[in-house]
């Protein structure tokens, strides 16, 4: 059976992946690999959509961001004080006399995809914490001191300038697509690992002549419907527990896969 014939029969015909467990180990990862980039996908659009929020609220914050400088690892303007400036996605902190730290930043965000902050002797960079941001990033706060050569020519001017002319890269989602699929990959095994294990219960209570091995890859065909579903489903609705969605959809199907299948004498 082909790849091609496996997604065909996966979605139209429910009876005939029992034969998925005669296709090769090669060829299975494969087809994981391919359900992990579709699952992928809602990650994919919601860091898209974050990035273009972002640029927008960027231009707003370029305009309020004052004259300064970096001397000896510290800000140096003529600002009196500090101020906070908030958009729909970003809290922008100015900090130059030191009265904030990086804690501050953090807990600021509330509601906000992104808080950052210009404090005295350093810039912190702190996101919101979702399934996004972890899959693309690994950490949601990262704190940059000024004694970096990175920044030691940083200034108000060079800052405005930057995020009033910035522009994502065409292959930004391509890349934030091939990133997520590693955590989807992952996720995906260990959702399959778990159904399959009361698929195997439930193909021996059935008296079906199937290893666990077969049991996993009759399972990981069954899951191609749901979890194009669940990524459907997940672009459009935040917060959608798409793997359990999976799991149990993924295990009707296997159900069905199996009904006809040989069994033990």
């Amino acid at each position: 059976m082909s790849l091609l014939q496996l997604a065909k029969n996966s979605i139209l015909h429910f009876n005939r992946l029992k034969y998925a467990k005669n296709i090769g180990f090669g060829k299975i990862v494969l087809y994981l690999l391919l359900l992990s980039l579709i699952a992928a996908i809602p990650i994919t659009l919601q860091v898209r959509n974050a990035f273009s929020e972002i640029q927008s609220d960027g231009e707003q914050i370029a305009e309020q961001i004052p004259d300064f400088t970096i001397e000896d690892g510290n800000i140096q303007t003529d600002e009196q004080e500090g101020f906070i400036y908030q958009t729909d996605s970003i809290i922008f902190t100015f900090d130059p006399d030191g009265q904030r730290t990086s804690e501050d930043i953090s807990n600021d965000m509330v509601g906000n995809f992104l808080s950052v902050g210009l404090l005295q002797g350093e810039a912190v960079l702190s996101v919101q914490s979702n399934e996004a941001t972890e899959a693309v990033l690994g950490d949601n706060q990262f704190e940059f001191s000024y004694t970096e050569d990175r920044l030691q020519n940083l200034s108000g001017e060079a800052l405005r300038n930057e995020l009033s002319q910035s522009d994502l890269p065409w292959w930004t989602p391509l890349v934030v697509l091939l990133i997520a699929t590693y955590p989807s990959f992952i996720n995906l095994i260990v959702t399959f690992l778990i159904v399959t294990i009361i698929g195997n219960l439930y193909s021996r209570i059935r008296r079906v002549k199937n290893r666990f091995f077969d049991n996993l890859k009759i399972m990981i065909a069954s899951a191609t419907l749901p979890v194009i579903m669940g990524a459907i489903i997940n672009s459009f609705i935040l917060g959608f527990d798409s793997t359990t969605f999976i799991a149990i959809l993924s295990f009707f199907i296997f159900t069905q896969a199996i009904k006809d299948a040989k069994k033990i004498e």
